[in-house]
């Protein structure tokens, strides 16, 4: 019985060891299968002309979590293949869990030659992976006469498209710039032409005020307004002539002035001038009376005010100009 014990307690403890080993074999499968077992290396073009591009490219397999160290490249991948762009990594994840990872290169030559790119390492921990080796040959399309060299183009002259849009944004300042001059041009005439104006206004000699005073009354007097019983209309236009007329010739702002300020105002001509003053004073007060209590006059007051209106402007002109000759010969 102890025997058996003994023997059964062995195949149990062979069957844990069994078990135990399996687990690790597992293991070990799992970290294997995360690993990178190989990489390879490609071209899409083993051939190509001068000046013309290849595409290179290294494919792995690795898990999410390694950390691969792969080679760096500066301007060339070897001396006479140019890198000519560096495209984006290619990943795509694989059914059992790792990534398949895929870097290209895009390369091109302007030598005449067939080049052996080596292998590259890839390492991963301690293990170093290297890369197939590749060939390019390189090809001169061209029939090169050395007695007569000639530059020749790789390729035709690229002509591009025509563009409305581009020659908009070329044109478009030069136009704003020469919409603007014009305009600055066109200012500046009219300024120039609105300047000589006014000064072709300032050097036109003004006309006298008793010129402009015997012009208007001998319009009164041919229009004969109270004749045709426009009594107050006749009254307002003579009335606004000798306004005007005092205005011109003693600087009284007459016009907006009513009539007992013009007469205080022409105080002084009832000492020099008692007749003058009293003239004035009739027209101011009959044309009132006639206008605002529509006063009835007959015909002699009507030509009364008209005839005193030319003895005020006439007498006071006449002393105006001796007072003037007085001026000029003292």
């Amino acid at each position: 019985m102890k025997t058996l014990y003994l023997v059964r307690k062995y195949l149990k403890m062979k069957r844990s060891v069994l078990l135990f080993l399996m687990f690790l074999l597992l293991i070990h499968g799992n970290c294997l299968n995360a690993q990178i077992n190989s990489v390879k290396a490609s071209l899409d073009s083993v051939q190509i002309w001068i000046g013309q591009q290849t595409k290179m490219s290294f494919e792995y397999n690795q898990a999410p979590d390694q950390i691969i160290q792969t080679p760096l490249f500066s301007d060339e991948i070897i001396k006479g293949i140019e890198i000519v762009e560096r495209l984006k990594n290619d990943t795509v994840k694989t059914a059992d869990g790792s990534l398949n990872i895929k870097q290209s290169l895009v390369l091109t030559s302007f030598n005449d030659s067939l080049y052996l790119i080596p292998s590259f390492p890839f390492v991963q921990g301690e293990d170093t992976f290297w890369t197939n080796e590749l060939s390019l040959k390189v090809i001169q399309p061209f029939e090169i006469d050395t007695t007569n060299i000639q530059i020749a183009d790789i390729k035709n002259v690229f002509k591009p498209k025509f563009s409305l849009l581009y020659l908009i944004k070329k044109v478009l300042p030069w136009l704003i710039g020469a919409v603007l001059l014009a305009a600055i041009v066109y200012l500046l005439v009219l300024l120039l032409k609105k300047k000589s104006v006014i000064k072709s206004e300032e050097h036109k000699p003004a006309i006298p005020p008793y010129d402009t005073a015997i012009k208007k009354l001998d319009k009164i007097k041919q229009d004969k307004l109270w004749q045709q019983s426009r009594h107050k209309e006749y009254h307002s236009e003579l009335t606004e002539v000798l306004r005007e007329y005092i205005d011109g010739i003693y600087q009284i702002p007459a016009l907006e002035m009513t009539s007992d300020e013009i007469l205080t105002q022409l105080n002084f001509l009832r000492l020099e001038n008692k007749d003058l003053y009293v003239k004035v004073q009739q027209i101011l007060h009959l044309a009132d009376l006639i206008k605002f209590a529509k006063w009835n006059v007959g015909p002699d007051e009507h030509e009364l005010s008209l005839n005193n209106a030319y003895a005020f402007v006439n007498e006071t002109n006449l002393k105006t100009e001796e007072e003037v000759k007085e001026d000029d010969i003292s």
